[in-house]
């Protein structure tokens, strides 16, 4: 664990603090270029509209969020997302693993990471999945926690700037 860093659960209802601080988070990763699904000019208000939608998801049970704290401030969350089809009662879906940029290169990816694992152990997911852009910060993090690549698609997606991003499929197995 990073030194001083909290990393914790959040449950419902989520407290309207931690959403500005998550949407603060998720503004700065926009700005810097970072391909999670949002185009430039991306405003603190469209990410809290973001968070809150996230929030009804936690509600209904759909879907698991995780912060990082440093400081009595979000600095990092990652998500899990739970609502799969019958048949895949034991996959879940990381989704926007999210460091603020002054907060990045002291682990707190790889704890965020590290505990979103545990916590899908714990529901009986086994078998994680996601996406990310080949060469990223976030591809060099998933790669050393060892994810194992599927494929890449090219022209995926696009960066906020409008530049196209191919994406890399990448999934892990955790200890049952």
């Amino acid at each position: 664990m990073s030194a001083g860093v909290d990393i914790f659960v959040l449950a419902a209802p989520v407290p309207d603090a931690a959403l500005e601080q998550l949407a603060t988070v998720l503004a700065d990763c926009v700005e810097g270029g970072a391909s999670v699904n949002f185009m430039a000019p991306f405003s603190q208000a469209q990410a809290l509209a973001f968070f809150r939608k996230v929030a009804n998801s936690v509600a209904s049970g759909d879907t698991m969020l995780l912060a990082a704290k440093l400081d009595g401030k979000i600095i990092g969350t990652v998500q899990l997302g739970l609502d799969t089809p019958p048949n895949q009662p034991h996959r879940a879906d990381i989704k926007k693993m999210l460091v603020h940029r002054s907060a990045r290169g002291r682990g707190v990816g790889a704890d965020l990471m590290a505990r979103v694992e545990e916590e899908a152990k714990k529901r009986g997911r086994w078998l994680l999945v996601l996406d990310t852009v080949p060469g990223d910060n976030g591809y060099r993090l998933y790669k050393r926690a060892g994810w194992t690549e599927s494929g890449i698609i090219p022209d995926y997606a696009m960066f906020p700037d409008g530049r196209l991003c191919d994406t890399a499929l990448l999934w892990k197995r955790l200890d049952k």
